[in-house]
């Protein structure tokens, strides 16, 4: 391929062509990765199988035993008289289901909606509801000892929901109290 065809499918948005160089340094690295997964595994020792998102710039993760699904977050339906943090409801595949907007419940900043959001779907089995995200990254498995769930800094209404923050900064949501959390049920009538 001529430079000046990859200097074209660049600036148009399409991926550069990687090396050979790259693509062994990459291949490299998951090798690694499989192999200290394996000799986890061989060890006996408990690995949490968990989504990465982003939500305000930060790396969430979820268990994905709770997860029934993702989807993208086309059109929702606003509901009047909700908490902020309602985002509203949205039909998939003919399931209507309500939108938390867990950051706004966690009180962090918001960036805005766009056509990179992500509904993830939590279920306990007697209640579903869908949990907004700016973004997923991903699925990975993470050896639970690994997970610190003391830490001093997460106070308030973050420290209650969090199983802990993994030692590359992934803060692991503890779905279970999610979604057997009263606050996050809406019952309330308007007087019209």
């Amino acid at each position: 391929m001529e430079d000046s065809e990859k200097r074209r499918m660049t600036e148009a948005g399409f991926a550069r062509i990687l090396t050979e160089e790259e693509k062994l340094k990459i291949l490299r690295a998951r090798a690694k990765k499989l192999a200290i997964e394996v000799k986890a595994k061989e060890a006996g020792e408990e690995n949490l199988e968990i989504v990465e998102f982003m939500l305000s710039g930060e790396r969430y993760g979820i268990e994905s035993l709770y997860i029934r699904e993702a989807y993208p977050l086309k059109e929702f339906t606003p509901i009047p008289c909700t908490p902020a943090f309602v985002l509203g409801l949205i039909n998939i595949r003919g399931q209507v289901l309500s939108i938390v907007d867990i950051g706004r419940f966690f009180d962090l900043p918001r960036q805005g909606i766009t056509d990179l959001n992500r509904v993830i779907v939590l279920s306990s089995g007697a209640l579903e509801f869908g949990v907004l995200a700016d973004d997923i990254l991903g699925m990975r498995r993470v050896p639970a000892q690994e997970i610190q769930g003391d830490l001093p800094t997460l106070t308030g209404i973050r420290a209650e929901y969090l199983k802990g923050v993994t030692s590359d900064r992934v803060t692991v949501l503890d779905a279970g109290k999610i979604l057997a959390d009263k606050d996050l049920i809406v019952h309330q009538e308007v007087a019209g």
